[in-house]
């Protein structure tokens, strides 16, 4: 009966959701610990290893996290080929964004592939909660974003994002470290790119401004650009699809970029030249994204026509 297996897929997506919630209460208790000992101790060399601390912490907490999806069958993530990445090394990781479940996916396929996984991340989200002090613990890049309309009234705030951006990213220079963004800013929808006028049929205009500003302040410390590219088989699926049990069929297509040094040597603020090199090298970046995550489309029966 419909009724019925719409309760027993619910019942389930409470559990796993119960599950995944747990599993991070386990794991808040020693990465807040040990982030209010790095707070207090300004010792480098103990900093730095109170980091690396935090960072097993996090890749525990993902590894539990796929283990309590796996019975579920909610994973079925296959990259297409792996570039050879080191776990020591620095990388600046670039994919497509259309769901929550593009987070959890990344995560476990990367995961004791590549150092820990550090979003930019919105800062309002700094209150999310437990995620929230969590995300501040494991020094994810919080951004906050001034509108259009705000800087017209508050000029004098005018690139502060942008610095705050620079000053999160200083802190990764001793540790290694893998900075991922989402460069089109937000999730993509047909909606989004037709009211934005994209010129692009499966993502959205990619913003230069946070990539930019990790260019300018590990580029040279990068082993090069981790560009993914994700495309998933059926419907965009929902965090909450996936903890009900749905089958969620996600190929990634991961390939290694050599970064220039015209890329990390300029001042995206105050130079234009620099702003157009940045724009250009992300622009065919996306021209080629999109070309590739049509064809991955076109190969999947259910979104061929999407």
């Amino acid at each position: 009966m419909p009724y019925v297996k719409s309760l027993l897929r619910q019942s389930r997506g409470l559990l796993v959701f119960a599950g995944l919630t747990l599993n991070t209460i386990v794991w808040f208790t020693p990465l807040l610990m040990l982030a209010v000992v790095k707070l207090l101790l300004p010792i480098p060399v103990i900093r730095r290893g109170l980091t690396r601390a935090l960072m097993a912490i996090g890749e525990n907490w993902i590894t539990v996290n796929a283990l309590i999806l796996s019975p579920v069958g909610s994973r079925s993530w296959t990259p297409e080929s792996l570039p050879d990445l080191r776990r020591d090394g620095w990388y600046l990781v670039v994919a497509n964004h259309q769901t929550w479940v593009d987070i959890v996916v990344l995560q476990t396929v990367f995961n004791r592939r590549i150092p820990f996984l550090k979003f930019f991340i919105k800062q309002q989200l700094v209150w999310f909660p437990l995620l929230g002090i969590a995300w501040w613990a494991l020094d994810m890049p919080f951004m906050k974003r001034y509108s259009p309309s705000y800087l017209a009234k508050h000029p004098e705030k005018k690139g502060r994002d942008l610095e705050a951006t620079r000053r999160a990213c200083e802190k990764f220079r001793h540790t290694p470290t893998s900075v991922i963004n989402f460069v089109e800013g937000t999730r993509f929808s047909e909606q989004k790119r037709d009211q934005r006028q994209s010129p692009f049929r499966r993502l959205l205009v990619p913003r230069a401004g946070g990539i930019a500003i990790a260019l300018n302040s590990m580029g040279e410390l990068f082993d090069g650009v981790v560009d993914v590219t994700i495309a998933y088989d059926e419907s965009t699926p929902t965090f909450w699809d996936m903890c009900c049990g749905q089958q969620v069929r996600a190929r990634l297509h991961v390939g290694l970029r050599e970064l220039d040094a015209s890329l990390f040597e300029g001042d995206y603020a105050g130079d234009r030249d620099y702003r157009r090199e940045v724009h250009r090298w992300l622009t065919q970046m996306w021209n080629e994204k999109d070309a590739r995550l049509e064809g991955m489309l076109a190969e999947a029966p259910d979104r061929a026509g999407a």
